[in-house]
């Protein structure tokens, strides 16, 4: 059976959504903290039982007759999430999975100053010491970030943050895509899918001077990219009431990227979807800008 963990999460969700396109329902199971709301995956024949990554027992019960084990990320950082990846990671082995896959991230590195990454890099190396065979999934920056980082910047003609870098932003639904064939597919460099992926990213790393033109050209509208200090960026935070650990968390995204922790773009995930990967161009439209795409190719 194939345990997808985060099953109410728009990754997890996805990931279970497509797998049912090419697994029976019935080798597939949920782990989620909330069952009532996969209520509509149980009733399409998947397994669906809860699991938290603070309650071990539980697990157990979630990750019974694994084959395969798909440890969705926590949002949480620092010892909070290494201690839920552990957890789920131990809970994995003990119930015989075969495979590990755990979504790290391209800029996962013990030094990186933005939060999740350092993270990441020490589940990698738990996944290793697990003696589990597992696929650490390095999945290229969301695209979804830069629509949220495009903000009222489409009202105000302003983009305004710190100094920055490209980033090979990626889309949602590739990346599930790209889980889903690693946990079914064989053939064509997937059975070799094993311990760190390259990263897996859209076609393009694209700062936000490049993400403020690509939104002034989509819509029409003059988008102007301002750069301001940390420092002023932080406060602006503050100001408009983002908690401190949450506004430290978005400053050291910028100053990662401008390390180049986030570039560059990789052929790896279009190699493995056998087309293109997702443009951002196509994720704004379809999303920010709330406009359907038709995609070709």
């Amino acid at each position: 059976m194939i345990i997808v963990t985060g099953a109410n999460g728009r990754l997890g969700r996805t990931v279970t959504e497509r797998l049912l396109e090419r697994v029976p329902a019935e080798e597939i199971g949920v782990s989620v903290r909330d069952t009532e709301k996969a209520r509509d995956l149980g009733d399409r024949g998947i397994r669906v039982r809860r699991g938290d990554f603070t309650d071990p027992s539980g697990l157990a019960d979630a990750f019974e007759g694994a084959a395969q084990v798909l440890i969705v990320s926590t949002d949480a950082t620092g010892e909070t999430a290494l201690r839920a990846h552990r957890a789920a990671i131990a809970a994995a082995a003990a119930a015989g999975a075969g495979r590990i896959l755990y979504t790290s991230h391209m800029g996962a590195h013990p030094t990186s100053p933005f939060a999740p990454m350092p993270d990441h890099a020490a589940t990698e190396a738990a996944l290793r010491a697990s003696g589990v065979p597992f696929t650490a999934l390095r999945n290229g920056f969301y695209a979804s970030s830069a629509a949220m980082l495009l903000g009222a910047a489409l009202d105000t003609g302003e983009l305004i943050a710190p100094e920055d870098g490209p980033v090979a932003w990626t889309d949602h639904a590739d990346l599930a895509d790209a889980a889903v064939l690693a946990l079914t597919a064989s053939g064509d460099g997937l059975d070799g899918l094993y311990g760190t992926t390259p990263a897996l990213t859209g076609p393009e790393a694209i700062d936000l001077a490049g993400v403020a033109a690509l939104a002034t050209r989509l819509t029409g509208r003059p988008v102007r990219r301002v750069v301001v200090s940390d420092a002023a960026y932080r406060a602006h935070l503050l100001d408009h009431g983002l908690p401190g650990p949450q506004a430290d968390l978005l400053v050291g995204l910028f100053a990662a990227s401008r390390r180049g922790d986030f570039a560059p773009a990789d052929p790896t995930l279009a190699h493995l979807l056998g087309r293109p990967a997702t443009p951002l161009a196509d994720v704004l439209t379809a999303t920010t800008l709330k406009t359907p795409v038709t995609r070709t190719g």
